[in-house]
């Protein structure tokens, strides 16, 4: 039952869609949302797909709406047959669909406003539920709509991304705060760790660190990164911030960077690296081989003032005058190297190279056998960590299970 007193509430997201459900297309609007929520004090419980089957869409609605308080449901507003989230949601709630004029109205605008007539398959994205209520969609043809089966309050969203978004952050966000005003805000700490594992981590944090039931430490491995994650309930907040400082300490050697940093495909460490950069007012080029061009994508894309990116396949004999040759030549402030990989026992030589001093490194990779994906990303998070700790006048690496000095 719907509780407006409630401090904890019960909310599930709903994907919809065969493409979603076989794995054709990754469900990004999910993993948006549940991080989106979490942020929000606001955390998802539970997630769940169905495909574009109207029987099983009807059951799911029926059933889900019996244990949770809110339920986000995404995708199948569309125009087209396979769309039937509208129909089945009519259905579930044991009521018809009705056209909604409002809406109807809106979507010829939409089309007019281009100069193009309405197809009249759209008049199917203003056939909603009778019981149901608007939700504006700014951006496209298909209104989001809210109605409770079984006391739960369901919020239908389309599954275009943008469109989705929108709607969240405007309107459902906002009317779930409407719904439950004494929500209890959770607060979440982040840090991104390299070079230890999840294990080593969780056992050293476990083993010196006590919290309370309501407390959480989390940890999500993505090789090669560990990141951390504490929360706990607001009113907690002085207890969470004495365990956030003691765990910052036991990681601290380990330590990227705090905070919420994409850290999907290594953007995290090259955007702190950028802002090193950009504070020091220093530029740099790269010189890459087994990366294959990856430092140089993720600091262009950070806004890093890289001034050449080249990949070299070949082994460099002579390493100080090559880099000397590139720092001159480009008139860059740094020069990073991360070249000479031997694929038969992982060595490569790291070197950071200015005007002043040239500092190569022999490594040998000793973790265990990667696909050339993660391979790349891992070599690239060693070479920008580098680069980091070189700015920050730390030394170069930092301790590592998996990555051996090579004298």
């Amino acid at each position: 039952m719907m509780n407006q007193s409630k401090s904890q509430i019960l909310i599930e997201m709903i994907s919809t869609g065969d493409e979603v459900l076989y794995g054709q297309i990754l469900d990004t609007n999910g993993a948006w949302l549940s991080e989106f929520l979490f942020q929000e004090g606001i955390p998802i419980i539970t997630r769940h797909t169905v495909g574009d089957n109207l029987n099983q869409l009807i059951k799911t609605f029926q059933t889900h709406s019996l244990v949770n308080d809110i339920i986000i449901v995404n995708g199948g507003l569309g125009p087209t047959r396979d769309d039937l989230t509208a129909r089945a949601a009519a259905l579930a709630n044991h009521e018809i669909l009705e056209l909604n004029q409002e809406w109807l109205n809106q979507i010829e605008r939409y089309f007019a406003n281009r100069g193009k007539i309405m197809p009249s398959s759209n008049i199917k994205q203003a056939m909603l539920p009778k019981s149901s209520k608007i939700i504006n969609n700014p951006v496209g043809t298909a209104c989001g709509f809210q109605m409770k089966i079984n006391d739960c309050l369901l919020f239908f969203t389309p599954g275009v991304p943008a469109e989705f978004k929108e709607m969240i952050q405007t309107s459902i966000l906002p009317e779930i705060k409407r719904y439950y005003p004494r929500i209890e805000r959770q607060l979440c700490y982040q840090l991104t760790t390299m070079g230890r594992s999840e294990s080593e981590l969780a056992t050293e944090i476990e083993t010196k660190l006590m919290t309370s039931d309501d407390i959480n430490i989390g940890y999500r491995a993505a090789m090669p990164y560990v990141e951390l994650k504490l929360s706990g309930p607001e009113k907690k907040k002085d207890e969470l911030d004495k365990l956030w400082r003691e765990i910052k300490i036991i990681v601290s050697d380990n330590l990227l960077f705090e905070g919420r940093f994409a850290q999907q495909s290594g953007f995290g460490l090259a955007r702190v690296v950028s802002e090193l950069l950009h504070e020091k007012n220093l530029t740099v080029a790269v010189i890459e081989q087994q990366s294959a061009g990856v430092i140089g994508h993720l600091l262009f894309e950070s806004d890093a003032p890289i001034i050449k990116s080249e990949v070299s396949p070949l082994l460099i004999d002579d390493l100080k005058s090559i880099f000397l040759q590139i720092l001159t030549k480009n008139r860059a402030d740094i020069t990073l190297g991360i070249v000479n990989f031997k694929e038969k026992n992982s060595q490569f030589t790291l070197i950071i190279a200015t005007a002043n001093q040239i500092l190569p490194i022999n490594l040998k990779y000793t973790g265990r056998k990667q696909t050339r994906k993660i391979e790349q990303q891992t070599l690239a998070a060693i070479a920008l960590d580098a680069l980091r700790r070189y700015l920050l006048n730390k030394t170069l690496i930092g301790p590592n299970t998996w990555l051996e000095i090579i004298d």
